[in-house]
């Protein structure tokens, strides 16, 4: 990993998992005797996922969707495109989508509105980060890790043309890298 692509580092490994203990306490109490449904959305919640879904003291499924508006770019062209449904009905069932960024809400909105068509119990949303400055809609986190200013960030799933996932930081990524 090229030092020279980072700016800074953003929130820490150990916050990061700070705040996914508590956010899971939170689902556990939250959904207290019920069955949830977790949605982990491809590719960038897929670390974030994996460590909240440990942290649930619950009766869990799990299911996998992906879903994008942004192709190969840094920003969202406003058309959503399915890329991979789920595996399960989800009639009369809580669902839990876990992304990693709410930015500027399109993508979420659209998925959020996309399963509550299907007849379940509840739907809400769980991201490890919230960027308000972006939003183009209406669209809130039920369960928010941390939110940022508007920076482009990579790590904990995140990524720059899908490298820099693996990062265990959220890290922010040096403009000169992106054009920003």
């Amino acid at each position: 990993m090229d030092q020279n692509k980072i700016k800074k580092v953003l929130i820490t490994r150990q916050q990061v998992a700070s705040r996914v203990k508590e956010l899971g306490a939170q689902i556990t109490r939250d959904y207290a005797g019920e069955q949830v449904t977790m949605v982990c959305t491809l590719r960038g919640a897929v670390v974030f996922f994996a460590d909240l879904i440990r942290e649930i003291d619950l009766d869990l499924e799990i299911d996998f969707i992906a879903v994008s508006s942004y192709g190969g770019g840094t920003s969202t062209s406003g058309e959503v495109k399915m890329i991979k449904d789920l595996s399960s009905p989800i009639a009369g069932k809580n669902i839990i989508i876990v992304e990693d960024i709410i930015d500027s809400g399109v993508t979420l909105n659209y998925l959020k509105k996309l399963l509550e068509a299907r007849q379940p119990k509840s739907v809400r949303i769980c991201s490890l980060l919230d960027k308000p400055s972006r939003r183009k809609t209406e669209l809130k986190g039920d369960y928010v890790g941390f939110e940022i200013e508007n920076e482009y960030v990579v790590g904990c799933g995140l990524d720059y043309d899908q490298h820099m996932r693996q990062l265990a930081d959220v890290c922010v990524l040096a403009p000169e890298v992106y054009g920003g």
